[in-house]
């Protein structure tokens, strides 16, 4: 019997090896003579470029950029073969600004830029950018100018790519856009669907926890509005009628625009680097899991992503996770068969989170275990 074990780390407490290890013990313990191998994954959030790293024993490089305050940062990406992976996060993320200095007007994507810059001069050509966890709403002008674009102001002086910025562009120059960034091939790690500019876009649905007021929201949305207009004026592409387009405050939409990033699924993406399909080859079962389970889990994370890989080809599969909330059985409408919950009694989260491995390999136990018995099951023939 083979197991494949993919599952999200379970934050703060165990990580995607830990879990992987702890089946693996557990499995042998009940099926003396199985077959394991466990691959770490992410859903294109936090710890993504780690996972996809460790799955294809690749390495990070690890650069001096500016981060969202245009503050002097050492930031990573993951490299393998002629792939990088980078997260927004790692260059322009919302903890990289104090509480008290969090100003969507005064955050820039420069960084991000500047790591997809050092990409492509050290010969990455198909470059993965989760964008994610951003502390930006300066609809990825800061990464465009990085990468060689040139945003002009009525007086031709050249802006840096602040938020607020967004409302003094009166000339995009893309002469000087990075020679490679012209041949390579961008996907944009995103389940965001949320469009640039309206009520439910950038500036509104995620600009508040930016650190904007309703003052500074409002001016940005204006600002966004007239900046969409100009990229439409300059380019003939209308990013308002780009797909998630307000993803990391309208990142997403200068991706596209002006590299012609394909939008996908985060999960999908990393499971499509890590060559995950393959993986399945010979499966008998297949373990996946993450911290918590709700109907949430349904919408671009690792169970429900794994889970319809496996659908596809017949395997089955459990999920070994944290806790369950409301919603939490939709997902076997996505390829899971059965959720255990590691908890195994009432106790305070802090007692949880204390005994996570204790309580993550008693649930691994009862997994084997039940899987046995399931084996000696007789049906009866008609």
């Amino acid at each position: 019997m083979k197991f494949l074990f993919a599952s999200d780390s379970f934050k703060g407490t165990l990580t995607s090896e830990k879990i992987i290890s702890i089946l693996s013990e557990t499995a042998n313990e009940v099926f003396s003579d199985c077959r394991c191998a466990g691959v770490p994954v992410a859903d294109g959030g936090e710890g993504t470029v780690d996972a996809v790293v460790k799955a294809m024993h690749g390495r990070l490089r690890t650069v001096s950029v500016h981060g969202p305050l245009m503050e002097p940062v050492e930031a990573s990406y993951g490299v393998f073969g002629d792939h990088a992976v980078i997260e927004t996060a790692a260059a322009s993320g919302l903890p990289m600004v104090p509480a008290d200095k969090r100003n969507p007007l005064n955050t820039t994507t420069f960084g991000t830029g500047e790591l997809i810059r050092d990409a492509l001069e050290h010969g990455y050509q198909k470059i993965a950018i989760a964008i994610g966890g951003s502390a930006t709403n300066d609809g990825g002008m800061g990464a465009m100018a990085a990468l060689g674009i040139r945003f002009l102001d009525k007086d031709q002086k050249v802006l840096t790519g602040f938020g607020k910025d967004l409302g003094k562009v009166a000339d995009i120059d893309m002469t000087g856009l990075h020679p490679a960034a012209k041949t390579a091939e961008f996907t944009v790690m995103c389940d965001v669907t949320n469009p640039l500019t309206g009520p439910d876009g950038a500036t509104y649905t995620f600009g508040k926890q930016k650190g904007g007021t309703l003052e500074i929201l409002d001016r940005m949305e204006g600002d966004l509005v007239y900046y969409a207009r100009l990229m439409l004026e300059k380019t003939g592409v209308n990013a308002d009628q780009i797909a998630g387009a307000g993803a990391a405050g309208g990142l997403r939409a200068a991706l596209k625009v002006f590299l012609n990033g394909t939008m996908k699924s985060g999960i999908d993406t990393v499971l499509d680097l890590i060559g995950f399909d393959g993986l399945l080859e010979d499966v008998d079962l297949v373990i996946t899991g993450e911290e918590c389970m709700d109907w949430q889990s349904a919408f671009g994370k690792v169970p429900s992503g794994v889970g319809m890989r496996c659908r596809k080809r017949g395997i089955p599969l459990i999920a070994i996770v944290g806790g369950m909330g409301d919603g939490a059985e939709s997902l076997y409408d996505h390829g899971i068969h059965s959720i255990i919950p590691t908890i195994n009694g009432a106790m305070p989260i802090d007692e949880a989170l204390n005994r996570a491995e204790e309580l993550y390999r008693g649930a691994a136990r009862r997994t084997f275990r039940m899987l046995r018995a399931g084996m000696g099951l007789k049906t009866e023939e008609k």
